[in-house]
């Protein structure tokens, strides 16, 4: 049977006006009186810049979100990945109606409950157990209802003890569960979350992408859910779209929406090279990253029973150049944190014009698998002067392995060599 369209969004666009309090000036307010007596179209939609937050530009009009086009069915857990400022939480705002779409149409059916930051809807003068109330009246709910799922929210937000205390008073976490249960537990037909599981523990998070899954597999309702744990992404979501600029740049099935966003929407994979303007600043300027066997190029795949090598090329322009080194955190491909690993540490110390700098990891270090560097400058070992997540990503393939040996893929991502040795 097919499922039933819930949510439709139609050519959403959203443009903000930088630098002023306002949205206009009295000659913009005046100029488009003019433009609306005449009967024609809003002048200021034709201006303005897509939104790359790393790049100045010439308008001061950008497009938070541009001929956004997508439907989202009944039942379905939809993700919405991309980088910081790519227009995740514009999207969520115009599908919860906190704000309204500059151009386009968002047609929903059903209630709507969102959680975009820690305590969402909630006074904090009040106390918990009557934010509860009133969050429920907002949704829509009697106070019968409210009340049937009373003992419910308590227990999983875990916020017993203080559900009589002013939520003023709480922790951002105990915010954020005892605001989960709410949305969760009223049974909303679409329930939009936006990151703010990160804020609760371990054991709070496994406990929420539990209850969404409910919500969605046993309760046929629909989820919209973002987040940068692409481990959580994957394990929940039924579909994702990768968010770039305001625009979309990937949607399809979860894993390939991930990897697309992972590999920075790029299918060019073990090699970076960088345009002057990207990562120049008045420290440094970064060239090149690169990982490939040390015996092969770039273009060939990369083994794991051989030595991998990653290169790193950057100008630092500083006259202390001491002062810098490079720092790498390495993730698998469901952005699980692996390790670090720095120039520090590696006993190499930067110098002032062009480094190269060559980092060898031992053969059969590395499980198949695929891999992304996040990159860092750090100055006196405390600040980064300069950073980029999941700035290149790269792929290591099975090597010949030994006749007889096991021939599945072992656990891990990584394979060490320890010492071994007889204590007699």
């Amino acid at each position: 049977m097919n499922k039933q369209v819930i949510l439709k969004v139609e050519d959403i666009s959203k443009q903000y006006r930088l630098g002023l309090i306002s949205s206009k000036t009295l000659s913009d307010d005046l100029k488009l009186l003019w433009y609306n007596i005449r009967g024609k179209e809003n002048p200021f939609l034709k201006v303005g810049e897509k939104n790359e937050r790393d790049k100045l530009g010439d308008s001061n009009f950008v497009w938070a979100l541009k001929n956004i086009n997508f439907d989202v069915y009944e039942g379905e857990v939809l993700g919405i990945i991309g980088k910081n400022g790519a227009g995740k939480s514009t999207l969520l705002k115009l599908l919860s109606r906190v704000t309204s779409p500059t151009t386009g149409e968002i047609k929903t059916k059903g209630r709507i409950a969102s959680l975009l930051e820690v305590g969402t809807g909630f006074h904090p003068e009040l106390t918990g157990l009557e934010n509860v109330f009133l969050n429920g009246a907002i949704l829509g709910m009697t106070k019968k209802e409210i009340s049937s799922k009373l003992d419910e929210i308590v227990a999983f937000s875990g916020c017993e003890r203080y559900i009589d205390t002013p939520v003023k008073r709480y922790s951002s976490g105990m915010r954020v569960r005892l605001a989960f249960a709410v949305a969760a537990f009223l049974e909303p037909d679409i329930l939009v979350i936006d990151e703010v599981l990160a804020v609760g523990d371990a054991e709070f998070q496994k406990k929420a992408i539990g209850k969404m899954q409910d919500i969605s597999k046993g309760q046929g309702r629909t989820v919209l859910f973002v987040s940068h744990n692409m481990a959580a992404v994957k394990s929940l979501c039924t579909r994702a779209i990768v968010l770039e600029n305001g625009q979309i740049a990937f949607s399809g099935a979860t894993d390939e929406s991930v990897s697309f966003y992972l590999k920075g929407g790029s299918q060019l994979q073990n090699s970076k090279v960088f345009d002057d303007s990207l990562f120049n600043n008045e420290v440094s300027n970064l060239n090149e990253i690169s990982v490939k066997n040390s015996n092969k190029t770039i273009s060939e795949a990369i083994v794991g029973d051989q030595v991998i090598e990653l290169i790193t090329v950057i100008d630092i322009k500083s006259s202390t150049p001491d002062r810098y080194h490079i720092t790498y955190h390495l993730n698998n491909e469901l952005g699980d944190p692996m390790f670090s690993f720095s120039s520090f540490k590696g006993g190499v110390k930067l110098k002032q014009g062009r480094n190269q700098l060559n980092c060898k990891f031992p053969k059969e270090f590395f499980q198949s698998g695929e891999f992304y560097l996040s990159f860092f400058l750090i100055e006196d070992k405390r600040k980064a002067v300069l950073h980029e997540k999941d700035i290149l990503s790269f792929t290591v393939v099975e090597g010949q392995r030994d006749i007889g040996s096991y021939m599945g893929r072992e656990p891990g991502y990584i394979t060490p060599t320890f010492v071994w040795n007889h204590d007699n």
